[in-house]
């Protein structure tokens, strides 16, 4: 049994290590002997287990896959603002937990093409399950329809979601996504794609929506190392 169990929990390690090197230098900037270096294992004992370094951002790209799918399929229980805060902050710490996959994305899809389609997925499926999220809002009263439809302003929220930290990383490329911004990032992010839905939220949830604004905007909440 030990030998069974011995190679799935350094494959685990070197997941894990990958993960946090990717979202501190950034993908291209981590080597496999830098990512060897951190766990004290050999590059062969590395290779073993990936034998390539697209396989090792596969694997992190699948577990991201994991834990979005779940909160992506609870959309249509979005009934109201409130709902839809808490939605929102669900897909972003998974967003920032694997906040490399979306710094980097240009450079991975030009190289792995297994990424390409499942990037593809991902987005289209973020897509659909925002549709069904302002449906759902739109039925509970939430929200009024926009004559042209929801589309437009799906697209826009996927857009917020996935390259907002892109827009954090430009203005502060040496702090921004580093571990301690987590939750001043994710409110920021929140804060601008719900910001999306008040021309067309009821007059209640529009009073709602505009205390989180008024909490929570950008301008109220400035980057850690703006004062440095």
């Amino acid at each position: 049994m030990a030998t069974k169990k011995a190679p799935r929990r350094t494959a685990e390690r070197i997941l894990q290590s990958s993960l946090a090197l990717f979202n501190r230098f950034g993908e291209p900037g981590v080597s496999t002997n830098a990512i060897s270096a951190d766990l004290g294992i050999s590059p062969g004992n590395l290779y073993y287990h990936f034998p390539a370094k697209d396989d090792l951002i596969n694997a992190l790209f699948g577990q991201y896959e994991q834990a979005l799918t779940p909160i992506l399929q609870a959309s249509d229980g979005v009934a109201n603002v409130e709902d839809a805060w808490f939605f929102m902050h669900s897909v972003l710490e998974v967003n920032w937990h694997y906040r490399f996959i979306y710094r980097n994305l240009n450079e991975l899809l030009s190289r792995n093409r297994q990424l390409e389609a499942r990037v593809r997925e991902t987005l289209d499926g973020l897509m659909q399950s925002l549709l069904r999220l302002l449906s759902s809002m739109q039925h509970n009263g939430a929200l009024i329809a926009p004559s042209i439809g929801w589309g437009t302003t799906a697209r826009s929220m996927v857009l917020l979601l996935v390259f907002w930290l892109s827009y954090e990383y430009a203005l502060d490329p040496r702090n921004a996504l580093e571990e301690e911004n987590a939750q001043s990032a994710a409110m920021r992010n929140a804060v601008h794609v719900l910001g999306l839905l008040t021309p067309y939220a009821a007059p209640d949830q529009r009073a709602h929506l505009q205390r989180l604004i008024d909490a929570y905007a950008p301008d109220s909440i400035e980057p850690e190392s703006a004062a440095a």
